[in-house]
């Protein structure tokens, strides 16, 4: 028996029910994980309330990543022992795998040994928020030394992953948050620029920050009505990636940048990578190099025990945390 958190409707964080159940031994191509630590997501937040890509099957569990030691192995793996301390890398549908909990069968090429030099929390911290922030900087949009990126929400994880990834390839990250509240902890996690938008000019900011050039690449989390200022700021042929849907006013296309500048505006998900096994791979070696030399390196808001898990998703809804909320088994 082991326990594990699931939930029998959509709802509030009350909802979340820590229960003993038999977990199966690992099916074929799968590994099973005792779990240490694992990193709370927006995405699990909107499948729970049912504000997702997919409609929870009860009883439903949640969780995109974790990380620990494996416990046993399935047919046709390759590549593990038991033991092993390895970490999830998200790329399946929350209705077939789910690692809130103490133990829980994952596939295995979403499986992968992490650097040794990691704690468990921060372990559980990495593949989520680094490998989406790659994906689309990265892999599809090349940034560069000499790029300007946008990154909206930035005290997020994945937007404080963007930042160290663009200082680690030579670029410059302009952070965008609500209020100055966390300004100089957006600064101190390596902004190169921080705008308010409650206080400051978007448009105007970032035009004077970038000499009236603008800037080719913005990663965007919202949606909402910003788009339209962040188009405006927007070089020709530049790159607008829309992934996720944190603001709930309606999102315009603005079509007339969009064609005087050709510009495209395109959705991104992070399964984009991790369902393509060389991209994957690119990917991993790229994020593990820069957390072996210490150019990536994840930013622990909180933690809390698995028993806090309603209190531990309160804390992520409420939107004071800078960085990564960890629960620790």
């Amino acid at each position: 028996m082991a326990k594990v958190v699931r939930f029998y409707e959509t709802g509030g964080p009350e909802v979340l029910k820590i229960e003993e159940i038999d977990v199966p031994p690992p099916g074929k191509g799968e590994v099973q994980i005792a779990i240490k630590a694992l990193g709370l997501n927006r995405a699990e937040v909107m499948f729970r309330t049912g504000q997702y890509i997919s409609e929870p099957r009860f009883p439903a569990r949640l969780g995109y990543e974790a990380a620990g030691t494996v416990a046993a192995i399935g047919p046709d793996v390759q590549g593990f022992k038991v033991g092993d301390a390895v970490s999830v890398i998200p790329g399946f549908d929350l209705n077939d795998y789910g690692f809130y909990g103490e133990l829980a069968n994952a596939p295995a090429p979403l499986v992968t040994h992490h650097p040794p030099s990691l704690t468990w929390v921060e372990a559980a911290a990495i593949w989520m928020q680094y490998m989406t922030a790659y994906g689309a900087l990265i892999d599809i949009a090349g940034l560069t030394k000499g790029d300007t990126v946008v990154i909206p929400a930035a005290s997020s994880s994945v937007g404080l992953a963007a930042i160290q990834i663009a200082n680690k390839v030579g670029a410059t990250p302009i952070a965008l948050t609500r209020n100055s509240s966390k300004r100089q902890a957006l600064l101190d996690a390596g902004a190169a620029h921080v705008i308010a938008t409650e206080e400051q000019d978007l448009v105007k900011e970032i035009l004077g920050l970038t000499g009236g050039k603008g800037v080719r690449v913005v990663f965007d989390p919202v949606g909402g009505p910003t788009v339209a200022a962040l188009t405006r700021v927007m070089t020709g042929f530049g790159i607008l990636f829309i992934y996720g849907a944190l603001s709930t006013e309606p999102t315009p296309l603005p079509l007339f940048d969009v064609l005087v500048k050709d510009l495209t505006i395109r959705g991104y998900k992070l399964t984009e990578v991790t369902t393509d096994s060389a991209r994957k791979e690119r990917g991993k070696r790229f994020i593990n190099e820069g957390l072996a030399e210490g150019s990536l390196k994840p930013v622990i808001a909180r933690t809390f025990p698995l028993d806090q898990i309603v209190e531990a998703h309160r804390y992520l809804e409420s939107n004071q945390q800078i960085g990564k909320v960890v629960v620790t088994v």
